[in-house]
């Protein structure tokens, strides 16, 4: 195997635009801008106008930009945005395709026998329309879902485990862990009324790293730094 380049924690290009919660650019060159997304900051604009979005903060910086994929906006870490339709394109054309390699750390209510394993179940809506992913009771027309993952530690009552999505679905990652009935800690959506363990006071969800291949040609690899709530819950966990 190919050891990629890793580009992590270097601060390029961030100019204060007067908003309260800003992406950090891990990297930039003339095709891509990668962006380290802290939790809380929605990416595109919704119902909610009054929102932050990274949207609002890319037009304060970039004359021409190209939003190629999203996370939600509970879920901290890797944003690729492209600066050209070049580069758009050809980005866009990798996550069709799913040649990107997606790699998550998440707690999760619960702890896990097995090391490894896979959720294999199509992903529809709960109830028609927008609004919450169901890969349980899935409503009207579904979409294959695939989500592998490996226990790195269990807790006395949560699992810390990293997530290798295989697919692009919308809340996937939630959705498939609520179906085997270990879901996210802090998922106000897909586990309601469950005590937040660990002190997180969000998802607990982080985009930790992206493999793809650069407009240019060259297969990379980046990777955004643990938020702090992820180093504190990490800390707890070894300390038992």
């Amino acid at each position: 195997m190919v050891e990629q380049p890793l580009y992590t924690g270097k601060v390029v290009g961030s100019s204060p635009t007067g908003c309260t919660m800003e992406p950090t650019v891990i990297f930039e060159d003339d095709s891509i801008v990668v962006l380290n997304k802290p939790a809380g900051l929605q990416v595109i604009p919704d119902r909610h106008a009054e929102r932050e979005t990274v949207e609002g903060w890319l037009k304060n910086n970039y004359p021409q930009f190209f939003i190629v994929h999203r996370i939600d906006r509970e879920t901290s870490g890797l944003l690729v945005v492209a600066k050209t339709e070049d580069a758009f394109t050809f980005l866009k054309e990798q996550f069709k395709s799913r040649e990107v390699q997606k790699t998550y750390r998440a707690f999760v209510y619960g702890a896990f026998k097995d090391e490894r394993g896979i959720v294999d179940k199509p992903i529809g809506s709960a109830r028609g329309g927008l609004g919450p992913r169901s890969a349980k009771l899935p409503y009207g027309t579904t979409r294959d879902a695939v989500t592998v993952y490996r226990r790195i530690q269990n807790g006395e009552d949560f699992a810390y485990v990293e997530v290798f999505p295989k697919t692009g679905r919308t809340h996937q990652i939630r959705v498939h862990f609520a179906a085997i009935q270990h879901p996210i800690v802090a998922d106000t959506m897909y586990a309601p009324g469950r005590t937040s363990l660990l002190g997180f006071e969000r998802l607990a969800l982080h985009a930790l790293s992206l493999t793809f291949t650069h407009p240019k040609g060259k297969k990379v690899t980046f990777e955004a730094p643990l938020p702090p709530d992820f180093v504190a819950a990490e800390r707890e966990l070894r300390e038992g």
